[in-house]
């Protein structure tokens, strides 16, 4: 009963058998490489080298895709890898050496992770292994062994990966982002028929509602694993990102048309035609997605949105026809969401890989015009910053490192090596997560070495070792794993034991020197995460997040102000909003993988990054089609949008001070209807040039709907 008990538990805990298959993989290929170089050869160091060349390659490298993409990134990687065995075998003469050499790799490894995803996946396994060469005994002659034990490890582990038990291809980012374009075209397609046909489907256009909003939540950053998101600094990761904040504006657009449509149908409204445009360009550019699909380009979309604009109504050609101004509200938030369905189209051209000619939104992907470098440079510079969590995190961790090497030289510990993986295990982002680490890591190797030292006064012989290494390596990598942290602490504490019976026998001091190791390095671990930037992703997090808000604000009153002719357009207030949007990402992805005070009132961070992404794409777009000045010599508008800035510039500095202080008001219900629009025109309409009207309508429902989105960045009132 208790095995069944056990059983059942673990495949609860393991649906699909991943974690089970995956510690088979490693179990085989590093009993395949143990054996064959400690009893085959005849060498301990080739054996040493290549069961923890699997186990970093294997254990502690999370690496992202298909089981191919998943190879092809370990034997990639091989280059780095010998380099940074070759200079920890170098540097191990002196403790001194070896320490500066670690506070150097740790602290690159780890920073290059700002540029690729891939490499934070990895930056663990490339740590392991400068810190495995870097220790003492200093033979440099070795080299050839340990390279040799470690390319074996590599090229075995990845050979295992495609052709022994291969996971389950998983559903990737572009999936999830051509589920949701398939999901907001519905609901597009569903406002049309609203606009046309007001009383059509209600249930059906609900149900088209709820689904789109599910599949948008779905692409946030969040809800994927880090090194999944895209979050790399190339041309196609930084497109991926721009379609999903284009996609999230398409559906507030939709949400606003539907919610804005007329009691009486339209038959011949050109807005109508212009979504139904505008969803077959969102369906098709998200399933291009797709592998094997071919690219979509926005012409079609280009000729709606056209023809959408020759049908404006400015009047019947009477100079006493007053402007249709609801009509005019609904024609300009369609053109408004047509542009962002612009943005998402392009987007994924780029996310494809497919060439990108002369574009109207090409000031969103100027990027793409530069190389790679360029790119990784740019992300580099952006995270060279004071505020920077990601800079924060790799100081801490090169530090932490250095200092652990340092006393484990100092006080000439035999495994030293031990005392810099137990800092690894244990430091986190925040004091409160190292905390939390520390105690299963702690707990479980008293546990382990408790039990392994019992185990090795009695038994003396190194067949029996040799005999269970495969199933302590079953039960260190699958079982407790599942099992939770104390155990898995544990497991891999008795496997250390019975490697280290083999290559030197030490009887049950080896289970002793194990204890002090790890003892030491989480002390280590917990004064290096308490002494250097304790708060974690949180604290940086705010701190972006007031400057990217006021950077956003600042963006609109200058866009304004461009409008009104009295100031050129806001290209450098943009750029700013760009740069600032780098750091705030990068902080919003650390801070979810950190834990929080569930007492404490949470920021809704998803939608405070929104607003953002609303004032880039759509101040350039209001300024494609209201050039500046197109305003100007209107005092009466003048003074109307200058007062809706300056309540906007109340709005954004009121959130950044509750943002920087960790706390967000009730929301203030905001009305952006075409209603509201009208009855706010109104009095300024008398005599009025229609064109100058269209463009009055067009900023103003820009600005509206800019105050709609600071609204959502507030929590609902009780």
């Amino acid at each position: 009963m208790l095995g069944t008990s056990l059983l059942g538990r673990l495949r609860r805990r393991d649906p699909g058998d991943a974690i089970l298959r995956r510690a088979a993989r490693l179990t085989l290929v590093a009993s395949v490489v143990f054996y064959g170089c400690r009893y085959g050869a005849g060498s301990s160091t080739l054996a040493t080298y290549g069961l923890f060349g699997t186990i970093a390659a294997g254990s502690f490298a999370q690496l992202p895709g298909p089981a191919p993409q998943r190879a092809r990134i370990l034997l990639l990687s091989l280059p780095a890898v010998w380099a940074l065995i070759s200079l920890g075998s170098l540097l191990a003469w002196s403790t001194w050496a070896a320490a500066a050499g670690m506070l150097v790799v740790g602290f690159v490894v780890a920073f290059a992770g700002v540029g690729n995803p891939r490499l934070v996946g990895l930056a663990s396994a490339f740590q392991l292994f400068y810190i495995l060469a870097s220790f003492p005994p200093y033979q440099p002659g070795t080299l050839p062994e340990r390279l040799g034990g470690v390319t074996l490890a590599v090229v075995l582990l990845a050979a295992a990966e495609v052709f022994l038990w291969p996971d389950p291809v998983p559903v990737s980012y572009r999936q999830r982002l051509t589920e949701a374009a398939d999901g907001v075209a519905a609901f597009v397609d569903a406002a049309a028929d609203r606009l046309t046909d007001p009383t059509a489907a209600a249930g059906d256009r609900d149900a088209r509602r709820g689904r789109a909003y599910d599949v948008v939540a779905a692409i946030e950053l969040n809800r994927s694993p880090p090194a999944w998101a895209p979050t790399a600094a190339g041309a196609q990761d930084r497109a991926l990102r721009i379609c999903a904040a284009a996609l999230r504006e398409v559906l507030t657009e939709a949400d606003r048309l539907a919610g804005d449509a007329s009691p009486e149908p339209i038959p011949d409204l050109a807005a109508a035609r212009l979504l139904r445009s505008c969803a077959a360009t969102t369906r098709a550019a998200g399933r291009s997605l797709s592998p094997g699909a071919p690219a979509v380009a926005p012409t079609d979309l280009d000729v709606a949105v056209g023809r959408a604009e020759e049908a404006y109504p400015l009047g019947d050609g009477q100079v006493r026809d007053a402007p249709d101004v609801p009509r005019l509200c609904r024609d300009v938030t369609a053109l408004a969401l047509a542009d962002q369905v612009r943005v998402f189209a392009v987007g994924c051209r780029v996310a494809t890989g497919a060439r990108l000619d002369a574009d109207a939104s090409s000031g969103l992907f100027e990027y793409t015009r530069r190389s790679p470098w360029t790119l990784y440079w740019w992300q580099f510079r952006s995270h060279l910053a004071p505020r920077s969590a990601h800079l924060h995190s790799s100081l801490r961790l090169a530090v932490a490192l250095a200092i652990a090497r340092v006393a484990a030289g100092v006080l000439q510990l035999t495994h030293g090596f031990w005392v810099l993986l137990a800092t690894l295990t244990v430091l986190r982002t925040s004091a409160s997560d190292t905390r939390t680490a520390l105690r299963p890591a702690v707990l479980g190797t008293v546990i382990g070495a408790v039990a392994s030292g019992g185990v090795m006064l009695v038994v003396d012989e190194p067949i029996v070792y040799a005999i269970v290494l495969p199933i302590t390596l079953l039960l260190a990598f699958g079982v407790g794993r599942l099992l939770g942290p104390v155990w898995q602490q544990a497991l891999f504490t008795v496997l250390l034991t019975v490697v280290f019976a083999q290559l030197s026998p030490a009887g049950w001091r080896l289970a002793e020197a194990r204890l002090v190791d790890v003892l030491l390095g989480a002390v280590i671990g917990v004064l290096a995460g308490v002494a250097m930037w304790p708060r974690g992703a949180g604290h940086d997090l705010r701190h972006n997040a007031t400057r990217y808000l006021e950077a956003s604000a600042d963006a609109v009153e200058q866009t304004v102000q461009a409008v009104l002719g009295d100031a050129p357009p806001p290209e450098g207030a943009l750029s700013r909003v760009r740069r600032r949007m780098i750091l705030i990402d990068s902080s919003y992805c650390q801070y979810h993988s950190e834990r929080h005070d569930p007492h404490r009132q949470q920021v809704n961070w998803d939608a405070v990054l929104s607003t953002g992404h609303h004032v880039v794409p759509g101040a350039e777009a209001l300024l494609r089609r209201n050039p500046p000045g197109c305003l100007a010599g209107w005092p009466e508008a003048a003074a109307l949008l200058r007062d809706t800035a300056g309540r906007l510039r109340s709005a954004y500095d009121a959130l950044a001070d509750e943002v920087a202080h960790g706390r967000t008001s009730p929301r203030t219900p905001v009305s952006s209807t075409c209603v509201d629009q009208l009855d706010r025109i109104r009095p300024l309409l008398g005599g009025a040039d229609r064109r100058a009207v269209r463009h009055l309508v067009e900023v103003d429902r820009w600005l509206a709907g800019l105050a709609d989105t600071l609204a959502r960045a507030r929590p609902p009132s009780r």
